[in-house]
């Protein structure tokens, strides 16, 4: 299927690995420009390189910031021009005990999980509809929906990240601007890789059995096995597409059957 992307202008947040550097490789294979981002300016720079050559002849540029630090993303913003898909990918994840978790946390995780997203869809969501055309694309989690007990402020920034998406998409009626989410499920991206494999390492155990054990204890996968970030990527390249004309407003599932419920 041509996803009709030749032309469209694509910014990521948080995309020098993992889903986000996924969907910046598909966009750039349907041929649309993308716009990466990253806190590190020399692993920014070194993704945009990896882009370039995975993907020869895409059009690939980085603009460095923290979501965490405010200025940096008004830098950003000031830098970022037109762009036609804004996927709000940046996010922070991690296990902790909900009563050892101190409020400058909590903060931190509503900065960069949901105001990152309020910042970048304020911004850019007013020139879409001036232009008649435009996507944004919030990178959700099952976790939003069904909050873990060991993962409170994760699930909770997760489930405000919904409302958010909700709430702007009715600000697109009648237009051919669309705002939705994929609810993703356990994907081995990197950053659960190298948190698996720390875990592995302090228990003297196999990275594979660890890994095995870890998506064997998720009794409703119906997948039973961690979700590949490309997966995450193809369900995010059709929805920043024109064909995906239809869909607004709503929360898709990548999740590998774990959610229960049937919407």
């Amino acid at each position: 299927m041509d996803l009709q992307l030749a032309g469209r202008r694509a910014f990521i947040s948080g995309s020098t690995q993992g889903i986000g550097y996924a969907i910046a490789r598909t966009l750039l294979r349907e041929g649309a420009e993308v716009v990466i981002n990253g806190r590190d300016d020399a692993k920014l720079q070194a993704s945009v390189r990896g882009l370039a050559v995975e993907v020869p002849g895409g059009r690939v540029t980085g603009i460095p910031a923290d979501f965490g630090d405010a200025a940096q993303v008004q830098h950003l913003l000031g830098v970022l021009g037109t762009v036609d898909i804004l996927v709000n990918n940046v996010g922070l994840f991690e296990v902790a005990p909900f009563a050892q978790i101190p409020d400058d946390d909590w903060a931190r995780y509503f900065e960069i999980n949901l105001m990152s997203g309020v910042r970048l869809s304020r911004h850019l969501l007013p020139g879409m509809l001036a232009g008649g055309w435009g996507r944004i694309l919030f990178i959700g989690s099952e976790s939003g929906v069904n909050v873990p007990a060991d993962m409170t402020h994760y699930g909770v920034t997760k489930a405000g990240m919904l409302a958010l998406s909700n709430g702007l998409a009715k600000l697109t009626r009648g237009t051919a601007v669309t705002v939705n989410t994929i609810l993703g499920g356990p994907t081995y991206s990197d950053g659960v890789a190298g948190a698996v494999s720390d875990i592995a390492a302090a228990q003297q155990l196999p990275t594979d059995s660890l890994k095995a054990a870890i998506i064997g204890g998720n009794t409703t996968s119906l997948l039973e096995r961690f979700i590949e970030p490309d997966e995450i990527a193809n369900l995010a390249a059709y929805l920043a597409s024109p064909v995906s004309s239809a869909t607004n407003g709503a929360a898709l599932r990548a999740d590998g059957g774990v959610l229960t419920g049937t919407l």
